[in-house]
C-alpha cells in the first residue's frame, strides 16, 4: 500500500509540475532575459561559471519538420579560466514538454552537433562545443596535439567525458526554472548513442551516474587503446603471413561462411543467429578451392572521420577478379578471426566473430604492378601516429618491422596513457545504480569495427566487480533489474548489414527504455525488426545475454547454452593489469 501511494503521490506532483509548465507560451519563455533568469547561479555548480550576457534565445523549428522549439545558447568558463565552451540546448514548448532531457552522442573522433534530438521525446536536447570547437565539426584528433610530443590533455578530457557531463550538469536545472518547475521536481535524463556515441555514453553513467536515469549504448568503443591499435591488426596479418588476398577472396569467405553458418539456429533466413555455433562446428578450411568473382570497380573507402581533412578517405581502381579460394586466404581469415596474441603466445585482445566483414583486412590493388598489397586503415594509423607516437600524421605510412608484439606495446602505451579518459572502461557503476538508472547495452554481432565481444568482456567486468560475492546465474538475474545486454543478429556496426539484409535490428529502445524508467515495465526482451526479404515485417525479440536464440517451432525462443557464450569470453595474459 505504501508503494502505491508513493507511486501515486509522484504521478500528481508530475502532473501538478506539467500544469504548470504547460500554462506559458514557447514565445513568452523563449527570451533572452528568461534563459537569464533561469541560469543556475554562479556559486551553484562547482568548477562552472556560467556567462548570462552571453545567452540568445530564439524559437524555431526543427529542419525537415513544423516542430517549434527555443534554441538556446549560453557560455560558461571553468573557474579560474578564461577559455569558453559554448552550450546549445533546444526546448520543446511547454504543451509538448514531458519533464525530460535527452543527450545524444557523436561518432567516431565527434560529439554530437544537435541540439534536437529529444524533441521527438518532449526532452530538451543539448549539444556542447567542449571547447575546442565540435559544435563547428572540429574532432578531437584535429586538436589533441599542440606540436608533435606535446598532448593537448583539456580537449581530450571534455571529449572524453566532461563536455557531456557539464552540458547535463548545466542543462537539468536550467530546464527546470526555464518552464517554472520546483528545484525537485523529477526530469527524467535519457542518453542514447553508438560507437564512440556508445564509449560516450558509458562515460557518462561511470562518472555521472547520478545525473541519468536511461542510457541506450550500441557497440561502445571503449578500451580505447586496444580498439583503435587492433584495427591495424588485420593488416599485420598479412604482412606477416605474407599474402594479401583480393578484396573478392575475402568477400567469398564471409559470404561461404554466411552461408554454411545460416541454418545452425534453426531457420535458413540468409542471417548468422548463432555465431557461437558456426564458431565451434565451421571450418573454413572447407571454402578452399571455391571459386569467386567480382567485376571491377571504382570505389571510395571512407575513413574513420568521414569527410573531414586527414580523415583517410581514398579512392581506387579494382579491376575484375576470378579465381578460387586458396589456403592462404583462409589462413589469413582465420588468424583475423582468432585475434591478436604476442609472440609468448600470450592473448591480447579479442577480434570480429566469424562471420563478419574483413573491413580492416582489405587491400589494394597496384595498377603499375597488377599486385595487390596491405592497405593500412586510417583508423588505427591516424590513432597510432597522433596518439600513440604524438606526431601530426594522419596515417602511418608503412608498416615495416611492425609486429604482433609491436601491436601488443602500442596498446599498453595508448592504455596507460589514456587510461582516465579515453579508456572509458570503469565498472563499478554502484553511483548510477543506486539512484535508479537503467542500461539498454546492444551491439552487432558481426560487427566488424568494434568487435561483438568487447560489449561482453564489458558487461562481465561490471557483474564481476558489483555482484563479487554471487554466482554467475544470481548475479546475471540481478544485472538484468537495471544492465540488460543485447546482441544483434547478422547486424554490422550500429546498423543493418548489407551481406546479412534480413537480419533484424532495434529501432525502439527510447520507448522501451521510457516505459522501464518512468512506468517501471522492465523489458524481457528487446524489439528488433526485419526490413527485407522474406520476413519483411518480421518482429523479434533479441534475446538478453547469455542467454542465444534458436528458432523452435515456427518461432524464435531463447536458450541458455554455456558452451555458445563461453565463445564470447575472453582474458588477456598479455597484459600485466586487469582489462575491464
Amino acid at each position: 500500500m505504501r508503494q502505491y501511494s508513493r507511486a501515486a503521490a509522484a504521478t500528481v506532483a508530475l502532473a501538478a509540475s506539467a500544469r504548470a509548465a504547460n500554462s506559458s507560451s514557447l514565445a513568452s519563455l523563449c527570451t533572452v532575459s528568461h534563459v537569464q533568469s533561469a541560469l543556475p547561479a554562479n556559486g551553484t555548480l562547482l568548477g562552472i561559471d556560467l556567462i548570462p550576457s552571453s545567452v540568445t534565445a530564439k524559437t524555431t523549428t526543427e529542419r525537415g519538420s513544423e516542430t517549434e522549439y527555443c534554441a538556446v545558447s549560453v557560455s560558461y568558463v571553468h573557474t579560474g579560466t578564461t577559455d569558453e565552451i559554448v552550450l546549445n540546448y533546444g526546448f520543446p514548448s511547454p504543451a509538448d514538454f514531458k519533464n525530460r532531457f535527452y543527450v545524444a552522442g557523436g561518432f567516431g573522433y565527434s560529439l554530437s552537433t544537435s541540439s534536437t534530438g529529444g524533441l521527438e521525446y518532449g526532452a530538451v536536447g543539448g549539444a556542447t562545443d567542449a571547447g575546442y570547437g565540435a559544435l563547428n565539426g572540429t574532432t578531437v584528433d584535429e586538436v589533441n596535439l599542440s606540436g608533435n610530443g606535446t598532448i593537448n590533455w583539456d580537449p581530450i578530457f571534455m571529449f572524453a567525458y566532461q563536455a557531456l557531463g557539464e552540458m547535463t550538469t548545466v542543462g537539468k536545472p536550467l530546464t527546470r526554472a526555464f518552464y517554472g518547475l520546483a528545484d525537485d521536481a523529477k526530469v527524467y535524463t535519457y542518453y542514447e548513442g553508438c560507437s564512440d556515441g556508445g564509449r560516450q555514453g558509458m562515460s557518462q553513467i561511470q562518472r555521472y551516474g547520478d545525473e541519468y536515469d536511461g542510457a541506450i549504448i550500441g557497440a561502445p568503443a571503449f578500451r580505447y587503446g586496444q580498439q583503435q591499435v587492433n584495427h591495424l591488426f588485420s593488416s599485420v596479418v598479412e604482412q606477416t603471413l605474407d599474402y594479401y588476398p583480393p578484396t573478392c577472396e575475402l568477400e567469398k569467405i564471409v559470404n561461404a561462411t554466411i552461408a554454411a553458418c545460416d541454418p545452425l539456429d534453426g531457420r535458413t533466413d540468409g542471417v548468422i543467429s548463432r555465431t557461437d555455433l558456426c564458431q565451434l562446428d565451421f571450418n573454413l578450411t572447407s571454402i578452399i578451392g571455391e571459386p569467386y568473382h567480382c567485376a571491377a570497380e571504382v570505389s571510395t573507402s571512407l575513413g574513420f572521420n568521414f569527410n573531414k581533412r586527414n580523415d583517410g578517405t581514398s579512392t581506387s581502381y579494382t579491376p575484375a577478379q576470378n579465381g578460387n579460394v586458396t589456403a592462404e586466404g583462409v589462413a589469413v581469415a582465420q588468424t583475423i578471426y582468432d585475434g591478436l596474441f604476442n609472440t609468448a603466445g600470450e592473448r591480447a585482445y579479442l577480434s570480429y566473430r566469424i562471420g563478419s566483414e574483413f573491413s580492416d583486412g582489405e587491400t589494394a590493388y597496384d595498377n603499375s604492378t597488377g599486385t595487390w598489397g596491405v592497405d593500412i586503415p586510417s583508423t588505427g594509423g591516424e590513432f597510432v601516429t597522433r596518439f600513440v607516437e604524438l606526431v601530426e600524421l594522419s596515417n602511418l605510412e608503412t608498416l615495416n618491422n611492425v609486429t604482433y608484439d609491436t601491436l601488443v606495446d602500442w596498446m599498453n602505451t595508448a592504455m596507460v596513457r589514456y587510461m582516465d579518459t579515453l579508456q572509458t572502461t570503469l565498472p563499478d557503476l554502484t553511483t548510477f545504480k543506486s539512484t535508479g538508472g537503467k542500461v539498454i547495452h546492444y551491439h552487432g554481432e558481426n560487427d566488424p569495427s568494434v568487435p561483438t565481444a568487447s560489449s561482453v568482456h564489458y558487461w562481465q567486468s561490471v557483474m564481476s566487480i558489483m555482484y563479487p560475492n554471487l554466482g554467475s546465474s544470481k548475479a546475471i538475474e540481478q544485472m538484468k533489474e537495471w544492465y540488460q545486454l543485447y546482441l544483434v543478429p547478422g547486424a554490422a556496426h550500429c546498423g543493418r548489414n548489407t551481406l546479412q539484409p534480413n537480419g533484424p535490428f532495434p529501432e525502439d529502445n527510447m520507448a522501451t527504455m521510457i516505459k522501464w524508467v518512468e512506468q517501471d515495465v522492465q523489458p524481457t526482451g528487446l524489439n528488433a525488426t526485419v526490413d527485407a526479404g522474406k520476413y519483411d515485417g518480421e518482429v523479434q525479440s533479441l534475446c538478453q545475454f547469455p542467454k542465444r536464440p534458436v528458432w523452435k517451432s515456427n518461432k524464435w525462443e531463447c536458450e541458455s547454452d554455456d558452451e555458445g557464450a563461453d565463445t564470447f569470453y575472453y582474458t588477456f595474459p598479455a597484459f600485466k593489469v586487469p582489462i575491464y
